[in-house]
């Protein structure tokens, strides 16, 4: 059986989420449909970005993963299907599927009239354009058969790349303040007791001696501490509070850390 999954800033006020699953089910009945992510920041592109890469992998072989957060609806970007690592990923050409897909087997546009409703609202392709294709890609339609094939896809801003010289930069602040910097776990060398880093905010650089811990129970309540979280990114929390709230951290701002390895 078919799976179909959903990211989106929809939100659940609204019918988008459901017209969306309507139009895979019209093309493609008895698949079955999975919500990974609906609220995602009103056009935040790299926080559905991370949301996806973060969940998408878990699936099965052969999930259709329909992705939107499309500010830029109805303009020139490209509305394309990716193959990665046996998986269909469907959504707007804007940098929202190249966390996820670093390096695409293929790549897509949506180009024939078969993958899309009649007629295409310019403020809807999550209705007319994605649904439509990822309801033919459920049902066994080969995505060469969508359109011509692209060479890359859109690049995302800011997103996850492990500097090492220790520069680096918060990629994602996640519900509970947890702060996800883009450092891979290899940064933190085995054997690191603690990070002394500098935080470059508007208020002025703030500086920060943190131990390296495993868990968030490894510290007392109200404790802060780096670890390395489960999308193998150096992470900084505070055990029943919120990091980002504490230090004032927000994606995008600039980090430099230096590993104490004693």
């Amino acid at each position: 059986m078919s799976i179909v999954t959903f990211t989106t800033d929809f939100g659940w006020a609204d019918g988008y989420v459901g017209a969306m699953k309507g139009v895979v089910l019209s093309r493609a009945r008895g698949v079955t449909l999975v919500d990974i992510c609906h609220e995602v920041p009103p056009q935040d592109v790299a926080a559905g970005a991370f949301a996806l890469a973060q969940a998408a992998p878990h699936f099965p072989p052969g999930t259709v993963h329909v992705a939107v957060v499309d500010p830029g609806v109805g303009g020139a970007r490209a509305e394309v299907i990716v193959l990665a690592k046996n998986h269909l990923f469907v959504g707007p050409d804007n940098g929202l599927l190249t966390l996820v897909a670093p390096r695409p087997d293929a790549i897509f546009a949506i180009e024939s009239p078969a993958f899309r409703r009649h007629p295409v609202s310019p403020t809807f392709h999550g209705r007319d354009v994605f649904a439509p294709a990822a309801g033919l890609l459920a049902a066994g339609v080969p995505p060469e058969e969508a359109g011509r094939m692209m060479s890359t896809l859109a690049p995302l801003a800011n997103a996850v790349g492990a500097e090492a010289d220790g520069h680096a930069h918060v990629v994602h602040v996640d519900h509970y303040g947890n702060v996800v910097t883009s450092l891979r776990q290899e940064a933190l060398p085995p054997g690191a007791r603690s990070v002394r880093m500098f935080v470059t905010r508007d208020e002025g650089p703030l500086p920060l001696q943190l131990p390296v811990r495993k868990t968030f129970a490894d510290v007392d309540p109200d404790a802060a501490l780096v670890y390395v979280g489960s999308a193998g990114l150096l992470e900084i929390a505070v055990r029943n509070g919120s990091a980002a709230a504490r230090f004032g951290l927000r994606r995008g701002v600039n980090l430099s850390i230096e590993v104490i390895e004693t």
